[in-house]
């Protein structure tokens, strides 16, 4: 990890914790900005200015105190150190600040915090009472200007970061909402598989007992195997999400290419006859990539199993000029056999996630049903299939 990553792992940490911890921050900024109104009073003073002493210093604590709430209650707080802050002129002669500090922290977070009413009745008392303020003080045009210019600044800083936080909820919505449709694409292809086999291999079943009984006792096995498959993915899958949840789980960890040949021996042995074939050396597939892939061929032979009638299927992977096609072919009923699902819609999609395309239609000649895929592929180590 470079110093950015570093960084940015740290910031990202660090608004966690602030999140978990909002009064800790609270007293935090309440601190700092004590801090910074102490700094003219530990500094030497001048002897034709009035001494600093320890009334004067209190009160500027009175005025920093209020930001503790400053997000339970924005508005009273700036209310509180309006208050204190001309309390702070008229009973006492003590050292100016070269900054309103608190009036700054309090105006920034009624921009972030607080509704339109509020912020439009904060603009009106600063419009109001940075003029009275000035006159108070020194009565010149360039500390107005001053003030109304910083305290516009923090106004508009404000209002940005809003805006900034709510398009982070927005973002984070929409990927949820993401996240949730692989989450479903996921299920979907599991268990849509996983049962339309053991519905085939449970149907034959009883006939094979009669007529084969060895080849029942396969039948039997497959269905176990492919049970127990769809426990182990599903577990996976289940797993994902618990830890997802603390931040500390991968994103895919799904089959990939190199599980097609076992999907394709698993239908095998349902009875459907699927051939597998690769051509033009195909590559090696980043792992979001390769478990589409392995998805799009489950859910496309799920489809002949339920749906096409079919004796036969094909399914073949070919790389050519950068490009993964991955096709499946059957013998079946064709186009439009069998009630419509979610099936062929998560092929597209699982396509389009990748930059790639989706087709379906009749097979070579008008016979049976085509499943085409097309992906760009990385044109890096090829790997030999």
């Amino acid at each position: 990890m470079g110093i950015r990553g570093a960084v940015r792992n740290g910031w990202a940490r660090a608004r966690g914790w602030g999140a978990a911890n909002p009064w800790a921050v609270d007293i935090g900024i309440a601190l700092l900005v004590q801090a910074a109104m102490t700094m003219p009073f530990v500094v030497p003073r001048g002897p034709e200015l009035e001494p600093a002493t320890w009334p004067a210093y209190g009160l500027t604590a009175l005025t920093v105190l209020p930001l503790v709430w400053r997000r339970r209650a924005p508005f009273a707080v700036l209310l509180a150190i309006v208050a204190a802050s001309t309390l702070y002129v008229l009973a006492l002669e003590g050292p100016g600040q070269p900054l309103p500090y608190t009036g700054l922290v309090s105006v920034y977070t009624i921009a972030v915090l607080s509704p339109p009413g509020k912020r439009l009745a904060t603009v009106v008392l600063l419009v109001v009472a940075v003029p009275i303020s000035v006159w108070l003080n020194t009565r010149s045009v360039r500390e107005l200007t001053f003030s109304l210019f910083v305290f516009g600044a923090a106004y508009v800083f404000g209002r940005l970061q809003d805006a900034r936080q709510r398009e982070h909820r927005i973002e984070a919505e929409r990927a949820a909402a993401r996240e949730r449709a692989r989450i479903a694409r996921e299920m979907h292809d599991i268990l849509s598989h996983a049962v339309s086999l053991m519905v085939v291999q449970a149907e034959a079943g009883p006939v094979a007992v009669r007529t084969a009984p060895e080849r029942a006792e396969a039948a039997f096995e497959a269905i176990s195997a492919t049970g127990r498959d769809a426990m182990v993915q599903l577990r996976q899958m289940l797993g994902v999400l618990r830890e997802g949840a603390e931040g500390t789980a991968p994103r895919e960890p799904q089959p990939d290419l190199a599980g097609v040949p076992d999907l394709v021996a698993r239908v095998r042995a349902g009875g459907l006859a699927v051939s597998y074939t690769t051509e033009g050396g195909v590559r090696a597939l980043p792992a979001a990539t390769g478990a589409s892939v392995y998805r799009i061929v489950q859910e496309a032979l799920t489809n002949v199993v339920r749906h096409a009638d079919a004796r036969t299927a094909d399914v073949r992977l070919s790389h050519a000029d950068g490009v993964l096609r991955v096709t499946v072919t059957d013998d079946g009923r064709g186009p439009g056999a069998g009630p419509g699902g979610h099936g062929l819609t998560g092929i597209r999609e699982r396509a389009a996630a990748h930059g790639g395309t989706a087709t379906t239609g009749p097979g070579p000649g008008g016979r049976g049903f085509e499943v085409r895929v097309l992906l760009p592929v990385p044109s890096t180590a090829e790997v030999g299939r």
